[in-house]
């Protein structure tokens, strides 16, 4: 266990909008909202790409990112020898989902 490598769920998030191309909808402290693809991140920023264009988005600058499409981080079969893991899988969906569910 101690050789486990445990990553934090904010790179788990991005490597994984990465990886898989998921479009992002990223809104900063200021307000504004970039929409794009992330290709890359390291512990102060993000790379975000739209339409051939990269812009380079500093993490102290941003307020949320929203994927697209719904997500799955967690394998819930995996998750259940984790440490402080009680099997749930966390899955992450559009902002809209919510409201309808509600209804």
């Amino acid at each position: 266990m101690a050789n486990e490598k445990s990553q934090n769920v904010q790179d788990v998030f991005l490597n994984h909008v990465r990886k898989s191309k998921t479009p992002v909808t990223v809104f900063l402290v200021n307000g504004v909202k970039l929409q794009g693809v992330i290709t890359w991140f390291d512990n102060f920023s993000v790379l975000l790409r739209r339409d051939g264009h990269t812009q380079l988005v500093y993490k102290h600058a941003i307020s949320t990112v929203m994927p697209g499409a719904p997500i799955q981080l967690f394998d819930a079969t995996k998750a259940e020898g984790a440490a402080g893991g009680s099997g749930a899988t966390l899955s992450l969906g559009r902002a809209g989902d919510a409201d309808r569910d509600a209804e």
